[in-house]
């Protein structure tokens, strides 16, 4: 398993135009690597997740398809902690795209940046605050992290919910294993 950042792209994902600024470059990574058996896009807006469909025979996973279907094999309803209240309409547009919103039962923001939630000064404890808010008040029974960067916290917000918490990014890689083994028998 190799692990890559973007050298063309922003620190964290944080616009529409963020989003479509990397669906090129990552097509062009993913095409040019001749070794990989699958690739994981590790962002939760799934940038540029179709383009590289299209430009490799080899499985393209994305943490927010991923992550969504792994919550609703869990629960009938889910919610999503999002990053920013900007990110969700983008959110929400891709839940639709995929036809799930009678699944979704909310997402809220954290109203951090990626780099704040990556920093972890306080991001557990608003974590908390706003699954409880999803899981109380929105009817949600299992929670999704909305970005790669929350993976440190799904342990202890689960712990703190007591319903399940989707890290997207394991439940992609997880994905491609399970895709890549499954593939070679």
């Amino acid at each position: 398993m190799v692990c890559q950042t973007l050298a063309e792209g922003p620190f964290g994902i944080e616009s529409q135009a963020d989003v479509d600024g990397v669906a090129m470059p990552l097509r062009r990574l993913v095409e040019g690597d001749n070794s990989s058996a699958a690739f994981v896009i590790a962002c939760y807006s799934d940038p540029g997740l179709q383009v590289c469909r299209e430009g490799t025979d080899r499985p393209v996973f994305g943490i927010a398809e991923c992550g969504v279907l792994t919550a609703m094999a869990r629960a009938e309803t889910f919610g999503v902690i999002a990053i920013a209240q900007r990110s969700i309409p983008r959110h929400m547009r891709y839940l639709r795209q995929m036809g799930l919103t009678e699944r979704l039962a909310g997402e809220r923001p954290l109203n951090m940046s990626v780099a704040e939630t990556a920093s972890g000064e306080g991001t557990l404890a608003k974590m908390i605050e706003i699954g409880r808010a999803l899981r109380d008040e929105d009817g949600a029974r299992a929670i999704v992290m909305g970005c790669a960067g929350m993976a440190r916290h799904r342990r202890p917000l689960e712990d703190a919910l007591g319903i399940a918490v989707i890290d997207p990014t394991q439940a992609a890689v997880t994905m491609a294993l399970g895709t890549v083994q499954f593939s070679n028998h």
